[in-house]
């Protein structure tokens, strides 16, 4: 685990939004794409932040 990590939200083509509102299906669908494409969650505050080439998957909560 690395306590920083710096990356650039502007360099993705496609940005994928998911909204969490209390239903932990939305959360365990978002770490399931991380688990499909071999990747890192990245902890930014209080969102997460799936890079996968060009498309950035993002969780947020509303």
């Amino acid at each position: 685990m690395y306590d920083k990590v710096g990356f650039s939200t502007g360099a993705a083509i496609a940005k994928v939004t998911f909204k969490f509102e209390e239903d932990e299906s939305v959360i365990r669908g978002f770490l399931g794409l991380a688990e499909y494409f071999h990747t890192v969650v990245i902890k930014k505050g209080d969102q997460f932040f799936i890079p996968h080439a060009s498309i950035l998957f993002q969780l947020v909560s509303s």
